[in-house]
């Protein structure tokens, strides 16, 4: 493993199973795509800006081939299994899954995270170790704004407390990983996963709650 604790990286890196690589714009997400093994070396997820066309991948190893697949922006908006509001006040962002049941693949899953100003997302503080290694890639988070992420599996010597801006990314092999948003401005990520194993642990939701909470 290249990166066993977790990270704060600028754009290209690669750990056990997740390698990430992207050029950021502020515009909207607007297209996923999946590629199977016979087109790309792995299961791999490009998601793609509408004006500028700036990209974002990630991808992981898979033995089993799979089709490749187009989901747009708007198709997930419209389905309220992939696009919706969680958390309660001070933690209220939307989720918008890009990559998840919606299609097949052995083991990424993607997709964006919207906060309210000054909330916290990932909250609250949540793992999966056991079922997949995550990564952050954080967007549309024009200056001044910037975040605060931890990442920890002992809350009081957490392994990273970082300020993150538009255009850093944070992997995530394991631990609890809230973040929040500077007053006035909101934190928001593109977030990506891959599974440990294929297919079997692709479980979208499926979490450990710290148990402080």
């Amino acid at each position: 493993m290249i990166a066993p604790t977790p990270v704060l990286l600028r754009i290209n890196h690669t750990s056990a199973l997740l390698r990430v690589s992207a050029v950021i714009t502020t515009d909207l997400l607007t297209c996923v795509g999946a590629a199977n093994k016979r087109s790309a070396p792995n299961n791999a997820a490009t998601s793609a800006a509408s004006a500028e066309r700036e990209t974002a991948s990630a991808s992981a190893p898979v033995t089993q081939a799979f089709p490749v697949q187009f989901v747009s922006f708007a198709e997930v908006q419209k389905d309220p299994g992939l696009h919706f509001k969680a958390g309660g006040p001070a933690a209220e962002r939307t989720l918008n899954v890009l990559l998840g049941k919606n299609i097949q693949a052995g083991r990424i899953m993607a997709g964006v995270t919207f906060s309210a100003p000054g909330n916290w997302t990932s909250w609250p503080p949540h793992e999966h170790a056991a079922l997949a290694e995550e990564a952050y890639l954080y967007i549309d988070m024009p200056a001044p704004a910037f975040g605060l992420q931890l990442v920890y599996t002992d809350k009081t010597t957490p392994e990273l407390a970082v300020v993150v801006h538009e255009g850093d990314v944070v992997l995530m092999p394991k631990g609890y990983h809230p973040n929040v948003a500077a007053p006035g401005g909101s934190i928001n990520f593109l977030w990506m996963m891959a599974a440990n194993r294929e297919t079997e642990d692709r479980l979208f939701g499926v979490v450990n709650v710290h148990p402080d909470f």
